[in-house]
């Protein structure tokens, strides 16, 4: 028994159980049934949910062949029902072969079913006021140069040539104050991170402040994120027209963000009705169909100093849906905005800790490109949902438990030699 922040955990707790916990045996289940994937036949040792599991053990074990994997965690699957005891551990040849069986859809919904906030009430920086902090972004990864993966995923070009990787695009709504990926969209790079933000923004719910970076502005992707009820807090491009509807005390003030398809005309008629206050009856404010054509905002404009001191310092606009500055000061809003970067954490935890600093990912064809980056994600989850249970339990920030460390543990426990000190993952 050690102590995990507070909280007494068992060595399979923290070792591949953190797997099976996380991401229990009934929502692989309930994803192999949907996806229509079953075992090929009663009592291999391959069946679709052990298949699954070592797929996501990959990532505990990103140097190690299949084989070597498949060894070092299936005496924790056993104990926890995943994994018959009398079975020999698979070939790399078979767990190849599952890994095909199981296809690319499973894992995708895997995570559908178990990813999700993680931050309770009292988790510590997780919140604005009563608002949830999340964050919009993408990333991409190099996936093996095949023929196949490089005609589903493509390359990146650039001034000094192709890249001599395909690369996938990854792009995900974050939990701030937890590094949790909520729900994810996977592409080719050359869908940009707007387009796969686009199918995300139906997740949003009240409650809920959305992050993003300016790349990210348009007026169609404001308009379905706010349409969800989920307030937002977005930097907005330099090149986007902000007029003054009114000054608020705060120094803020409100603008309207207008769909570049009105006209000149209509535009001057829906600022002049946000002006006189009747902003809610103006027809150009709607299409035919009733949708939303502008749309209020608050705007905070503030300075970020140079670090150099040589007077280069950066405005940054930021646009909100949180209109009253009694509901959000503006220097909560920034603060808040800055926030984003929590995600960058998040991304950096998966490329360089769980994946290496420039490495490949290991599959060779795309259906299994998907299945391994949602495999990825997956264990993520795990290790994050341990992290914010022993925050919670200790009061503390969850910024304060080392990932690292975390993964290290889980890694030394998986191989049966984990050596737990008493201080648990602080």
């Amino acid at each position: 028994m050690a102590a995990v922040s507070g909280v007494d955990v068992t060595a399979d707790q923290v070792s591949v159980g953190v797997l099976v916990t996380a991401v229990p045996r009934d929502a692989v289940d309930a994803a192999v049934a949907a996806c229509g994937v079953g075992a090929q036949r009663s009592g291999g040792k391959l069946p679709p949910h052990v298949t699954a599991y070592l797929t996501m053990g990959l990532w505990l074990f990103p140097d190690d062949d299949y084989a070597e994997v498949a060894a070092k965690v299936t005496g924790s699957l056993d104990r926890f029902g995943c994994w018959d005891a009398s079975w020999s551990a698979p070939t790399t040849g078979g767990i190849s072969q599952a890994r095909q069986r199981l296809g690319r859809d499973v894992l995708e919904e895997v995570f559908e079913q178990v990813a999700g906030p993680l931050a309770a009430a009292a988790t510590v920086g997780a919140w604005l006021r009563s608002w949830r902090v999340l964050a919009v972004d993408g990333f991409v990864v190099d996936v093996p140069d095949t023929a196949a993966n490089a005609a589903e995923f493509g390359r990146s070009s650039s001034g000094s040539g192709v890249s001599p990787f395909p690369k996938a695009r990854v792009v995900a709504l974050t939990e701030c104050g937890t590094h949790a990926f909520m729900a994810a969209r996977v592409g080719p790079w050359a869908h940009g991170e707007q387009t796969l933000a686009m199918a995300l923004y139906s997740r949003l719910r009240r409650g809920e402040l959305l992050t993003a970076d300016r790349n990210f502005y348009s007026y169609p992707a404001w308009d379905r994120a706010a349409a969800t009820g989920a307030d937002l807090l977005w930097r907005i491009q330099a090149g986007v027209r902000l007029d003054v509807v009114e000054v608020l005390a705060d120094g803020t003030y409100l603008s309207v963000l207008v769909d570049k398809h009105v006209s000149k005309a209509g535009r001057a008629r829906i600022l002049a009705a946000a002006r006189s206050g009747d902003f809610g009856d103006c027809p150009d404010a709607v299409d035919d169909r009733g949708w939303p054509r502008a749309r209020l905002a608050r705007v905070i404009e503030y300075d970020v100093p140079d670090r150099d001191g040589n007077g280069t310092g950066e405005v940054i606009t930021l646009v909100t849906t949180i209109l009253n500055p009694k509901a959000a000061r503006a220097d909560e809003l920034a603060e808040a905005y800055h926030l984003r970067w929590e995600q960058e954490t998040a991304q950096d935890q998966l490329k360089t800790h769980l994946r290496g600093p420039g490495k490949v990912l290991r599959s060779k064809l795309p259906d299994l490109v998907h299945q391994e980056i949602w495999a990825w994600l997956l264990v993520h989850h795990a290790l994050t949902t341990l992290i914010v249970q022993a925050a919670d339990a200790a009061a503390i920030d969850p910024d304060r438990i080392s990932f690292t460390r975390v993964l290290r543990l889980v890694r030394r426990s998986a191989t049966g030699t984990a050596d737990i000190p008493p201080s648990g993952l602080d």
